[in-house]
């Protein structure tokens, strides 16, 4: 999600909801180096995207509603201290019973072993928004993206002006899940807006890609240009060693320009998705898609990149399928903040796009097919656009889960990349009829039989698919889960 005003300063000058009416179908001169400014006019034109929206009747205040194959079994609302409108429900990882959801205030703890009765184990009050999260054995690492007095967790809103002030990644040993200790922090320029987990080859460290963006030269440690994302190093049995060990440049002949009011320039990336057993990484920055070798760890390499000029605002996030041939890139239109699943802006804007990667080595390119959206009309006080989601691991087929916000979820299959189709849904009406009030689902993942999601205001939702065409995802279990960290699973 791109960050709502807060007392600090980089705010995403994002395209709002009405500039979100206004985009244009342009395509920009063609970048220098070996990107790519896909998909073009004909392919808009004759792509096949998903069920044109239909203006069903807009759902009432929380009413529920659902496709027979996905229904609710258990929600539990947030707590205080994250009972406010404030302390917004962010991102999720998983390890064993237990699942770690981020909070603009810090992060909780639940117990998931019985699925249809969560319980909160332990909730660590830690301010710095997103608090995006990733687990690795006995370390949860946080990402701190709001300009802060200090490292602590008691520390308070300063401006990043302020040469002392602190935002980047904070270590926590929860060996002991009720009661997690910090135990590090590690500064990084322009903060920790997300972070993406890779582990080393030998399994004695874990690499942290951190992803951050906006600089301003009245900012100390967000100097322009910010072209780069910053490699924290973490030995696993040493935490408090952990450093930067790397700020590789990924735009060296710079990012895209952007259109003001229409699509984002690339100052940085927003969030990266790692496939460590393919040494393959993709990275949704801003205006500029990229795919990524990372077989050195150290030293990832931007190896093909695409624009998409004519629908695309905000690169946001990246989920390949099982194999590694294709990648899902989310377009964040309007910042997470805006009512933009509606017939004024359309089935194209909003939406997912689906590229189908060719070609070996360092000549695979990202070829786009299709776009991505849900078929179904959001009232105008609800936020919707694409946002965080993981595949469901079924053998043989490519079918993911998705958080739309106040869109809800949505269980889509793109095996055939040019036709992908909505086979699943489950959403909540608006949490206002008569204001625009942020809320919705932020993430939304399946995790060893059942599909977890973190709603923004409403807690942990848990649900559950019966499908025919999912059926085989039963036999796939996961020790850990961060889903920007891809784990493969045996297919045919």
């Amino acid at each position: 999600m791109i960050r709502f005003p807060l007392p600090r300063r980089r705010q995403l000058r994002i395209v709002s909801l009405a500039a979100a009416g206004l985009l244009v179908a342009s395509v920009a001169t063609a970048p220098a180096g070996n990107a790519a400014v896909t998909p073009d006019a004909e392919a808009v034109a004759t792509a096949t995207t998903a069920q044109a929206a239909t203006a069903t009747p807009t759902l009432g205040v929380d009413e529920i509603s659902s496709s027979p194959n996905l229904r609710q079994i258990a929600n539990l609302p947030k707590q205080a201290p994250f009972d406010t409108l404030a302390s917004l429900g962010t991102d999720m990882a998983f390890q064993g019973r237990y699942a770690f959801v981020g909070n603009y205030n810090g992060f909780v703890i639940y117990d998931i072993g019985q699925p249809s009765a969560p319980k909160i184990v332990s909730q660590v009050l830690c301010p710095g928004s997103q608090n995006d999260i990733s687990i690795y054995g006995d370390l949860l690492f946080l990402s701190t993206d709001s300009s802060r007095t200090d490292d602590s967790c008691a520390s308070a809103a300063q401006p990043a002006s302020v040469k002392e002030s602190w935002e980047g990644i904070k270590v926590f040993d929860i060996s002991d899940k009720a009661n997690p200790r910090y135990v590090k922090a590690v500064e990084t320029a322009c903060g920790s807006h997300t972070h993406t987990l890779v582990p080393a080859k030998d399994r004695r460290s874990v690499y942290l890609y951190v992803s951050s963006y906006s600089p301003r030269a009245e900012f100390p440690d967000c100097q322009p240009p910010h072209d780069s994302i910053s490699i924290v190093k973490v030995p696993v049995k040493d935490p408090t060693a952990a450093a930067v060990v790397a700020t590789p440049n990924l735009f060296p002949d710079g990012g895209y320009g952007g259109i003001p009011g229409q699509t984002s320039a690339t100052s940085g990336c927003h969030d990266i998705t790692a496939f460590p057993a393919k040494d393959l990484a993709a990275g949704a920055c801003m205006g500029d898609g990229i795919l990524m070798d990372i077989s050195n760890r150290e030293a990832p390499r931007v190896i093909n990149r695409v624009r998409d000029t004519v629908n695309f605002a905000f690169w946001h996030s990246a989920t390949f399928n099982n194999t590694g041939t294709k990648v899902v890139f989310t377009d964040e239109l309007g910042g997470g903040g805006a009512a933009t699943c509606n017939e004024v802006v359309g089935p194209n804007r909003g939406a997912d796009a689906i590229y189908d990667i060719t070609g070996r080595g360092d000549a695979r390119t990202m070829v786009f097919r299709s776009y991505y959206k849900i078929p179904r009309v959001n009232a105008d006080t609800e936020n919707c656009v694409a946002h965080n989601g993981s595949l469901i691991p079924v053998l043989g087929r490519d079918i993911m889960v998705q958080a739309w916000y106040q869109g809800g979820i949505s269980v889509w299959d793109f095996t055939d990349s040019t036709k992908p189709k909505e086979i699943g849904f489950w959403e909540r009406g608006p949490l206002s009829d008569t204001q625009l009030v942020t809320g919705g689902a932020w993430s939304t993942y399946y995790y060893n039989g059942h599909i977890y999601s973190s709603d923004i205001q409403k807690g942990l939702d848990v649900l559950e698919l019966n499908d025919w065409r999912t059926w085989t995802a039963n036999l796939v279990r996961f020790r850990e889960l961060n889903v920007q960290t891809q784990a493969g699973y045996l297919s045919w």
